[in-house]
Formats: C-alpha cells, sequence, structure tokens
C-alpha cells in the first residue's frame, strides 16, 4: 500500500536524490519521523551502511514502531526506496514484578515484540485502530521466556469476533493462561492450562458460540483438562 503524507510526499526529489516512501498501514507520524533520520544520514555521503548503523546503534526502528523495514538505493537512478512494515496492536500488557507491584507497560503487537504504549494511542489518533485492547496481565519472569511470541501467536488464531470479546488475559508464573471473556454484558473466566492452547480454541469457540446462540452465559469454562470440559453457571441462572 503506497500512501502520501503532507511532511514527507511518497516521491519527492532532493539534492538529486529521488525518494520513494512506503508506509504500509504504519502511523504516518512516526513514519514520517523515521522516514527525515534516514534521509538526512543518507545525505552525507549516500551510504546505507551508515543508515544501517545509525537506526541500530539509535534503535530507531524501536523507537518508531517498526516491525521491519527496507532501504534500497539504486545509484543509476539515484532512487532511495524506504519500505516501512508496522505490527498490528493485540493486547495492552501490563508487567508485574514476583512481588506483585506493577512494573511496566507495553503493547505486544501480532510479531510477538513489546511496543510503548503510546504506540495505541498513535494508532487510535490516526484511526487505525479502532475500540480498546484487551489488558495482558503478566509476570517480568514470563515476559523474558517465549510467552510473548506464544501468546500472539494464539491470540491471532482467534477469529475477529471472538478477540473483540476477550477483555482480559492472565498468565501466571507457571503459565497457566486465564481468558476473561465479556458475554451478554458478564464476565466469563476461561481455564486454559498451560498447555495445548490451540488443540483447546475449536472447543472454546464452540462453547462459546453455543451460550450466545442461548443467551444463557457461563461464569467459568474450564478448559485445563483439554479431555474434559467444565462450564459452570451462577447460581441464579
Amino acid at each position: 500500500m503506497l500512501t502520501a503524507f503532507a511532511a514527507v510526499p511518497d516521491s519527492f526529489t532532493q539534492r538529486n536524490i529521488n525518494y520513494r516512501t512506503y508506509i504500509g498501514e504504519c502511523p504516518s507520524k512516526s513514519s514520517v519521523s523515521f522516514a527525515m533520520l534516514v534521509m538526512r544520514e543518507f545525505e552525507k555521503n549516500h551510504s546505507l551502511k551508515n543508515v544501517k548503523e545509525k537506526i541500530i546503534n539509535e534503535k530507531l526502528d524501536e523507537k518508531h514502531f517498526l516491525s521491519d523495514y527496507r532501504i534500497s538505493y539504486n545509484p543509476i537512478t539515484k532512487k532511495l526506496k524506504i519500505n516501512l512494515e508496522c505490527p498490528q496492536p493485540l493486547v495492552k500488557v501490563q508487567v508485574y514484578k514476583t512481588n506483585g507491584e506493577e512494573h511496566y507497560s507495553a503493547i505486544l503487537g501480532d510479531n510477538g515484540k513489546m511496543y510503548d504504549p503510546g504506540y495505541e494511542n498513535l494508532m487510535k489518533a490516526e484511526k487505525k485502530l479502532t475500540g480498546n485492547l484487551p489488558l495482558l496481565a503478566i509476570s517480568m519472569q514470563q515476559l523474558e521466556g517465549d510467552a510473548p511470541r506464544d501468546l500472539a501467536n494464539y491470540i491471532k488464531l482467534m477469529d475477529q469476533v471472538m478477540r473483540n470479546q476477550v477483555s482480559e488475559i492472565i498468565m501466571n508464573k507457571t503459565s497457566e493462561l486465564t481468558i476473561v471473556f465479556a458475554l451478554g454484558g458478564k464476565a466469563t473466566s476461561v481455564f486454559m492450562g498451560a498447555d495445548l492452547w490451540e488443540e483447546k480454541l475449536p472447543k472454546l469457540s464452540k462453547i462459546i458460540g453455543y451460550v450466545q446462540k442461548n443467551k444463557r452465559y457461563p461464569s467459568s469454562i474450564n478448559l485445563v483438562n483439554s479431555k474434559k470440559v467444565v462450564v459452570k453457571f451462577s447460581d441464579n441462572l
């Protein structure tokens, strides 16, 4: 997707160099900033190596919410191309220390990496994200392992309708997963256990579809044992 924006047009010439910038679904504001830094660095001595070193040393890709970038230069046509890609924000993350105190907040992208929480606001401001992201509570210990990538992959397996009904995700220090859905205006806690999440997903989807169809919403769904599903309803139902 080719996108033009005011501060840096998709194609323009400066100092005999023709620049083309592709930002896809990235926020325009952060993309403009990144593109300008690349252009200024390249104009110093026309070195892509120096541009690469600047990006790495200053962590410009991380600061500008990029999941990938490609920069190329054709010396014959004197054309520099900048291709940017950004992650889809999946959840708002609250990271806790072992003593339970909050450590910091972040946004988990669909690539399994963490980004500054300002990314959500930036995407909302440009209407590239609508609605609120669900909340993920996770310990610092779990964050340092494969949990972010595993969670991102699992969330992406959910269809959009199911994903939109997730209000909170909790992973404890033993990797046991709890998902809280907002169904019929009520909270339904789903206990997924510590493994076989992908295998359990079709069962979960079937149960949620059934209870919504019948408009009788459970207080909890226990899928810890994939062979024995337990659905509990509150006493007043």
